[in-house]
């Protein structure tokens, strides 16, 4: 059975350590006081645990705590951080734990702060001396943001398990693939100039126009080259998402810029789909006599599927009685793939409670997550 007081209060230590991670200077935070908190929880239980600062990024550290020796274990992996909130919309303060009507209330309750209390959960039913395959926790940092804590594990270490499960909030069903995305700016570089003559200048957003049937072909283009079954948005998607240039209607329109994602399915890289478009584009500055560029936003995640038939992934199936499935948001999976792991995403909570005011996880996922968690480590370390 779970110790109701004790999860509730590592829970809340952790919501009270405020991580948030942002691409706004002014909103962006240290994860070290939440790392630091985990370490010394499972220095308690013998384990050997690594504090690696994030390489250009002060403040930032990934955890990892090992138990044993080798790289053919279980690798049990969270992100450390939260996104931003308004406190004004909270029924209660983001940043101390709330415990009623069966849910725990708090900034990272299930997305995903919650994850680790359950994890030390399972370790308590579990003699330790009895893992044979070595067990890994890992805590990693701004998945929120830039995923740097991920990406920098996935460049510097060639393995740290041979499994590995992201405690994501997916009502503990074993997801398997998700969609990728690419978050990308076209900037145009015109000439302003005095509206009566447009002989004078090099109208931007006329350039712009042209960039958004590029784009818009191209979506096309994808959409009939790849589609993914397993996904409830089978194909992949292009979204235009905001679009400013110019500044009074008398001038001729000097620069624009737009900014749009794209979530490739399976099969698609990232590299290459910036690479089509900047190709696409390229023409478009000797006909509109503008410059145009296309600027990554930041890294961009690859799609991930992990095989349905892998060892990790039929054994989650048998342990929470889920069939695996995909989802529609990006992890940090393809990372820890990319190292030589199996891995899935599986955690407790839901996402629909994730990002937004009065975050919760219920109470009745957590039992039933430390059940799976404990049985996953004796199936694969014991």
């Amino acid at each position: 059975m779970i110790n109701h007081q004790i999860f509730r209060e590592r829970l809340g230590q952790l919501v009270a350590s405020p991580s948030v991670s942002c691409t706004s200077p002014d909103l962006d935070m240290s994860n070290m006081q939440v790392v630091e908190l985990l370490a010394s929880w499972l220095s308690e239980l013998s384990f050997n645990v690594e504090l690696l600062p994030v390489q250009g990024y002060p403040g930032k550290a990934n955890m990892i705590a090992t138990l044993g020796q080798g790289n053919n274990g279980l690798v049990l992996s969270g992100h450390t951080d939260t996104v931003p909130c308004n406190p004004e919309r909270w029924q209660q303060d983001p940043f101390s734990l709330c415990d009623k009507d069966n849910r725990f209330y708090g900034l990272g309750a299930t997305d995903m702060k919650g994850f680790f209390p359950t994890v030390l959960g399972a370790l308590e039913g579990i003699d330790l001396k009895k893992i044979q395959k070595p067990l890994v926790i890992l805590a990693t940092a701004d998945e929120e943001s830039s995923m740097s804590g991920a990406r920098a594990l996935s460049q510097s270490h060639a393995s740290l398990g041979r499994y590995a499960v992201i405690g994501e909030p997916t009502g503990l069903k074993p997801i398997r693939m998700h969609k990728g995305i690419m978050m990308e700016a076209v900037r145009i570089q015109g000439l302003a100039a005095h509206s009566s003559n447009p002989e004078l200048g090099h109208n931007a957003l006329e350039a712009m126009h042209k960039v958004l049937d590029v784009l818009v072909n191209f979506r096309k283009t994808i959409q009939t080259q790849y589609s993914h079954a397993g996904f409830q948005i089978s194909v992949p998607t292009l979204n235009l998402g905001c679009i400013h240039g110019g500044d009074n209607p008398n001038r001729i329109c000097g620069s624009c810029e737009l900014q749009f994602d794209l979530r490739p399915v399976p099969g698609m890289h990232l590299d290459n789909l910036h690479d089509e478009i900047n190709r696409l584009l390229a023409p478009l500055s000797e006909q509109t006599g503008t410059s145009i560029q296309l600027e990554r936003l930041f890294g961009g995640v690859p799609a991930y599927e992990e095989p349905a038939n892998s060892e990790l992934v039929t054994t989650a199936e048998r342990l929470s009685g889920f069939h695996s499935e995909s989802v529609a948001f990006a992890t940090e999976a393809p990372f820890l793939q990319a190292m030589g792991m199996q891995t899935i995403v599986m955690g407790p909570g839901s996402i629909d409670q994730a990002h937004q005011p009065n975050e919760y996880i219920e109470q009745s996922q957590i039992e039933p997550a430390i059940k799976i968690l404990r049985n996953l480590i004796q199936t694969l370390c014991c």
